[in-house]
């Protein structure tokens, strides 16, 4: 009986199944020769995964030894799948009571879609009950389903009329090593890492060092494969010990044997392990990370600034592997442009004969490493299309990029010249003007070069980078790369902190679609213009909260305000209401629509020492309130945009089209012998003279008296005018 028993096992043990291996595009072949070296034969890639056939034991050791495979998939049926019925009927048609026992909570990850099947909770439901109905028709009680815990879950894939049915083996990804509970910022899957590891170049004889280790991942997946520990020991549950046919023996002797190579492995490795970061936080969690995966002994974690690192003593020959930030959150791209490119310089500097192997999702920061890629491969970090780019570095670096008199880097090296060269001659001319004139925020290009098209503004010791949105003619990657040479550029030139420079995308705006919050940095520096203090804000909004173009206007109304009654209409900030209170005025008013800028207003005043009942602020549309104030005024500012939509209207206003109109109701509430200055923005506007006159006004074009040294480049940044009553 013994005997015959025994058979029966030996056939079970060697039955063969249809796996699919799960792992990222741009894996399948690293995964097909992974597969190989575990004892699977004839391996085939496919999209996003690898087929092949093997026994229980074969796939047990798959799971538990598998670097780079994100899950397991015992695939039970493919078919041709339309719509609801197909994939109902053909999930019933399979013997579930075969695979496991009723007693088992299972759940449905259903992947896709088609144009029948638009909904995979739908089709997850159709599975479901197609699983629960098969075991129903046999008389046998209905398993339950379990979405916090359950012993197995089922995988389903759909791509138009195609499906797969089939066992998650593994029960959760594998990516999921058990050894890092917390992680720091943007975190690597394990699997990913491991591919980058495997693509660096790096092998077991050669030390590893990570300048920007984060949580640890790349060095302890490192670690682990240069100790032959498997990745998958920490694991407490599995997929496939739910089966039917589960063989708690054969995995029980996979198990110990793996336990038994990690602890010896990590006794035999030669090579060295360093981790390094600025942020000591993030070190100990790596270093508890280290400890739990059981590497730990094997990895020298230090607190170190990327951009300053020297090469260990006994580093020689080894590899640099990182995974440098690559964030795309407002104001980060300057800072992360410095980062690689001093990342890159000391790469160079300290580290001539040793190779590199730097992955990121941005080609354009990779360029700032200013190294040539030896090899390089794309795969994705999540829904991040990425890049791996592997460097060997010369011991020769240093010598030819500097000159024989002294070490200064040849023309060659400059990044964009012709831009670099006309900024300092810029900042030069500009600069000694703005310190005659008591400014310390100032423009000190405006789209010079065509093909450099930005403005940067300087704020002290902030500079403030706004990117003209590019010609579509252009191509964004192109564009892309344009940008990434300005700031690297300015930085250099200007020697201001990359963390100090602010970029900002300055497109066509609508209404008063420039005024909208961005961020929520609030950053704030107080401005210094001809003796009067203003608040700017670099961060939060597209405009930082003073147009630098009208400079000369504020300072021209403080200096006719003495003693008169001032309004400003579409305020902003009230940064010209200031000049006017600190110029003399007798009383001031400030209208805006917007709460968040008369409160701004408010804090530019109080700055200033200006407060009491004197000064006034209204909220409300401009337009609406000019129509049914009966205040009267002896100087008034106007700004208005160049077209508005407002609710309050009952049609659009357009400065060009109404800009007669709006001087009607201006006209009605301006004093004898007062003024008005008039300016707008709009490119070529044309004042209609001989309707001013109709209506007993003069106007006097005083725009080139308000074009500041800093914006005399371009002509058209506003208009301005002074408008008074017709002197009889």
């Amino acid at each position: 009986m013994s005997g015959i028993i025994r058979r029966h096992l030996i056939v079970f043990c060697s039955v063969m199944h249809q796996y699919l291996a799960v792992t990222s595009n741009g894996l399948e072949n690293l995964l097909a020769e992974e597969l190989t070296e575990l004892g699977i034969s004839n391996p085939k890639p496919v999209q996003a995964g690898v087929k092949f056939k093997a026994t229980n034991e074969q796939v047990y050791r798959c799971c538990l030894w598998s670097r780079l495979a994100s899950r397991f998939v015992r695939v039970l049926s493919e078919f041709t799948c339309q719509d609801d019925m197909d994939l109902y009927l053909s999930a019933t048609s399979i013997n579930w009571v075969n695979s496991f026992h009723s007693t088992k909570k299972f759940i449905v990850d259903f992947n896709g879609t088609n144009r029948e099947i638009r909904n995979s909770q739908y089709g997850a439901m159709k599975v479901k009950d197609a699983v629960v109905d098969s075991f129903e028709k046999k008389n046998l009680p209905r398993p339950s389903i379990s979405k916090e815990r359950p012993d197995l879950r089922i995988h389903v894939r759909l791509h138009r009329d195609k499906a797969l049915i089939g066992i998650d083996m593994v029960g959760g990804g594998l990516h999921q090593r058990g050894y890092r509970p917390a992680s720091g910022r943007a975190p690597l899957r394990e699997t990913l890492a491991t591919a980058i590891i495997l693509r660096s170049g790096w092998d077991k004889s050669r030390s590893l060092l990570d300048p920007m280790c984060g949580s640890g991942t790349l060095l302890i997946e490192a670690a682990m494969i240069a100790s032959n520990m498997a990745p998958g020991l920490k694991r407490e549950r599995w997929g496939f010990e739910a089966l039917e046919d589960f063989q708690p023996e054969s995995w029980a002797e996979i198990k110990s044997e793996a336990n038994i190579q990690g602890r010896r492995g990590v006794k035999k490795v030669d090579c060295k392990f360093y981790g390094f970061d600025n942020d000591a936080k993030v070190l100990k969690i790596a270093q508890d990370n280290a400890r739990r995966a059981g590497v730990d002994s094997l990895i020298e974690f230090k607190q170190a600034d990327a951009s300053t690192l020297t090469r260990p003593a006994d580093f020689e020959t080894g590899v640099i592997v990182s995974n440098p930030p690559y964030g795309e959150r407002l104001g980060t791209q300057p800072g992360l442009i410095a980062l690689y490119t001093t990342f890159g310089a000391q790469l160079k500097s300290e580290f001539g004969g040793s190779s590199a192997s730097i992955f990121s999702s941005s080609n354009e920061l990779l360029s700032c490493l200013r190294m040539r890629a030896d090899k390089q491969f794309k795969l994705n970090n999540g829904a991040l299309q990425c890049h791996q780019k592997n460097y060997l570095i010369s011991t020769h670096t240093n010598s030819s990029e500097q000159k024989s008199n002294g070490g200064e880097p040849q023309q060659s090296s400059v990044v964009a010249p012709d831009f670099s060269n006309r900024l300092k001659k810029n900042i030069t001319k500009i600069g000694k003007w703005a310190r005659k004139e008591a400014l310390d925020c100032y423009r000190i290009y405006d789209a010079d070069l065509p093909e450099y098209n930005v403005a940067i503004d300087l704020y002290q010791d902030h500079l403030v980078i706004q990117e003209y949105a590019a010609p579509k003619d252009i191509p964004e990657e192109k564009a892309s790369r344009r940008l990434t040479d300005i700031i690297r550029a300015a930085i250099n030139v200007t020697g201001i902190d990359a963390n100090k420079v602010v970029l900002k995308v300055r497109q066509k705006q609508k209404g008063r679609s420039q005024y909208q919050k961005l961020s929520s940095e609030s950053e704030q520096i107080t401005a210094n213009e001809y003796g009067v203090k203003l608040i700017v804000n670099l961060y939060d909004y597209l405009d930082t909260g003073l147009f630098l173009d009208h400079k000369l206007t504020r300072k021209m109304l403080g200096e006719m305000a003495s003693g008169t009654d001032f309004l400003n209409l579409f305020a902003y900030t009230g940064s010209a209401t200031v000049h006017a209170a600190c110029g003399g005025a007798k009383s001031t008013t400030t209208v805006d629509m917007s709460k968040t800028y008369l409160d701004w207003a408010k804090e530019n005043m109080k700055l200033n020492g200006q407060v009491g009942r004197q000064h006034s602020y209204e909220q409300a549309d401009c337009l609406q309130w000019l129509e049914n104030t009966n205040k009267k005024f002896d100087l008034i500012f106007i700004d208005p945009p160049t077209f508005s939509n407002s609710k309050r209207m009952e049609q659009t206003f357009d400065v060009q089209r109404d800009h007669i109109l709006l001087m009607k109701n201006l006209k009605r509430i301006l004093k004898d012998g007062g003024t008005v200055v008039f300016s707008n923005n709009k490119r070529h506007f044309k004042m209609d003279v001989d309707g001013l006159s109709e209506l007993g006004l003069d106007a006097k074009n005083i725009s080139n008296k308000t074009l500041p040294l800093d914006f005399s480049r371009n002509k058209h940044i506003h208009n301005c005018w002074v408008i008074t009553h017709k002197s009889c």
